[in-house]
């Protein structure tokens, strides 16, 4: 389940056989220059309806903290990412206004009424656990944590920064539902995470990252050297004619 940053992606995405996509926050801030949860609940909803009406294929939207510090507002963000034909959606752990991970209860309470709000909407929610991405390596608090995300409703748990394989397995063998890995550039294979069970795997901010590398490069070319050697790597405008759905035209 690959991460597009916007209408384009979603759809080159899409034609290339995806099956389902979803949002990603850090992408989605690169898009208008700015870093990770630095977008409002207006601009994700703004962006989430703008890609689900590009694909046919389900979308999940990266809801980030669910833009609220209180639980009315919890239900309230997924109840709106639900009227923006959206599939499903995510809340995770923690809270960028303390910059500090919610306590297990005060969290647990938190996907409780995403999860009501969700089976209202017709979203599959997500559960994640930030431990691993915010320097906390308690495989057993994270294991506690998700099953308590489990037990308060959620239909997916996600622990982003996991990467060694037996922790992973382990982490499927105690959930027993979907649990949903972030794929990483040293990390397990796709097929290597299907082998101990894991049912989702996502690519976060990392194919955002890797066109801004890509332009980054290309640009450095063009200013250093005054070629354009990198053009040979772009996609053709007949593909994307295709994609989009556009008649031929210019291709400069």
């Amino acid at each position: 389940m690959p991460n597009p940053w916007d209408v384009g992606s979603a759809r080159l995405l899409e034609s290339l056989g995806f099956s389902a996509l979803a949002t990603t926050s850090s992408g989605h801030a690169a898009t208008l220059g700015r870093l990770d949860q630095h977008v409002t609940r207006d601009e994700l909803l703004i962006h989430a309806e703008a890609l689900s009406a590009a694909v046919s294929v389900p979308l999940n939207v990266d809801a980030e903290y669910c833009f609220a510090d209180n639980v009315a507002g919890v239900a309230e963000t997924v109840l709106l990412i639900g009227a923006t034909g959206a599939a499903g959606c995510s809340i995770e752990d923690f809270n960028p206004t303390s910059l500090a991970i919610d306590p297990m209860d005060l969290a647990t309470e938190r996907v409780a009424v995403a999860a009501n709000a969700a089976r209202q909407a017709g979203l599959v929610l997500t559960a994640r656990a930030e431990n691993h991405l915010r320097g906390v390596n308690d495989l057993d608090n994270t294991i506690a944590r998700l099953c308590a995300y489990r037990d308060a409703g959620a239909e997916v748990v996600f622990a982003p920064g996991l990467s060694d394989l037996s922790e992973i397995g382990r982490v499927v063998t105690e959930l027993g539902i979907p649990l949903n890995v972030l794929l990483r550039a040293n990390g397990p294979s796709v097929s290597a995470l299907g082998a101990v069970g894991v049912r989702r795997v996502s690519t976060g901010g990392s194919l955002s990252r890797a066109s801004f590398g890509a332009l980054k490069a290309a640009a450095l070319e063009l200013l250093q050297f005054g070629t354009a050697t990198f053009a040979r790597d772009a996609i053709p405008s007949s593909e994307l004619e295709v994609v989009f759905g556009q008649k031929p035209g210019r291709s400069d």
